[in-house]
């Protein structure tokens, strides 16, 4: 499964998770830099990407176009890029699973939350 990484995710996902997902990219790399949503969904379309973004734009491309391209959702807040590249290296059997889905067009991948605080 080769992944694109929206331009708001690090380039740096496409080295620290090359060996769980070869082949993958980021716009950066692309000349894809500012381009539109709909240049990003066309390319990814064609070059057989699978969107991952935490944004809700691609979520809702992907309810209201569906596959291709398909796209997975982080639901990670403000976290940082190794608890992103984590999150997707924990989930690697899940989103080839979801890649070899013929219906699947929507996956949403969350954190998992930490302890409830205690406050004072």
């Amino acid at each position: 499964m080769r992944l694109l990484f929206d331009e708001n995710l690090s380039r740096r996902l496409v080295d620290l998770l090359g060996k769980e997902f070869p082949g993958s990219s980021h716009p950066d790399l692309l000349d894809l830099r500012g381009s539109s949503d709909t240049a990003v969904w066309q390319h990814a379309r064609e070059h057989n990407f699978t969107i991952v973004s935490k944004d809700n734009d691609f979520r809702q491309r992907a309810f209201l176009i569906g596959p291709p391209p398909k796209v997975v959702w982080v639901s990670v807040g403000n976290a940082g890029t190794e608890a992103v590249a984590e999150l997707l290296r924990s989930q690697v059997a899940r989103l080839e699973a979801f890649g070899a889905s013929a219906e699947a067009g929507l996956l949403v991948l969350e954190l998992p939350s930490g302890p409830p605080s205690t406050g004072v």
